[in-house]
């Protein structure tokens, strides 16, 4: 598997129609408690709510990717009103999954309920995407599905990822889709 690593640094802000997508801010707290502790955003990723303190440590291991892998996650905020509606970025958590994606930059993306059936989250990875066309080079990306997550599989399939396998990850059953650059 190829070894994606990027020049380190804080994560590039760019915008998007109605987005712009920016570095996490320790005054993002509130509003990324607030999202992940809605039942609504967990039930297909991790299938509970979070505490305060796993999202304080989901925001420092997005920061943590951007030092040490050049790529992370953005915060995804209303270009207009500068609302937190979500996150969306790259990650390479390392997961037991079989077969292995270790090595290859997985994306992932949740939103505020009041932003979802509004293509945001199609907007956003879109953008993403892109990015990672021009920083990747030919270097594949994934992602994971709860196979349940209808919404996520087709925003996955409008960006181009193709689900190539149905695996067990920690006991549930989840699809991997890859996108190739």
């Amino acid at each position: 598997m190829p070894d994606i690593r990027l020049p380190t640094g804080a994560a590039p802000v760019f915008e998007t129609e109605r987005l712009r997508l920016r570095p996490h801010r320790v005054e993002d707290i509130d509003a990324c408690v607030a999202m992940w502790a809605d039942p609504i955003v967990t039930r297909h990723i991790g299938g509970r709510p979070f505490s305060r303190e796993e999202t304080w440590s989901k925001m420092l291991r997005y920061a943590g990717h951007w030092a040490l892998m050049g790529f992370g996650y953005w915060v995804a905020e209303d270009k207009a009103s500068n609302d937190f509606l979500g996150e969306a970025g790259f990650a390479e958590f390392r997961r037991e999954v079989s077969p292995s994606i270790e090595g290859l930059p997985e994306i992932g993306w949740a939103f505020v309920p009041s932003a979802h059936g509004k293509g945001l989250a199609t907007e956003a990875v879109q953008a993403i995407c892109a990015w990672a066309d021009r920083n990747f080079g030919s270097t594949p990306t994934v992602c994971i599905i709860d196979p349940e997550n209808i919404a996520s599989a087709w925003v996955a399939k409008k960006c181009g990822y193709q689900e190539f396998l149905r695996a067990i990850y920690k006991d549930h059953p989840t699809m991997l889709y890859r996108r190739q650059a």
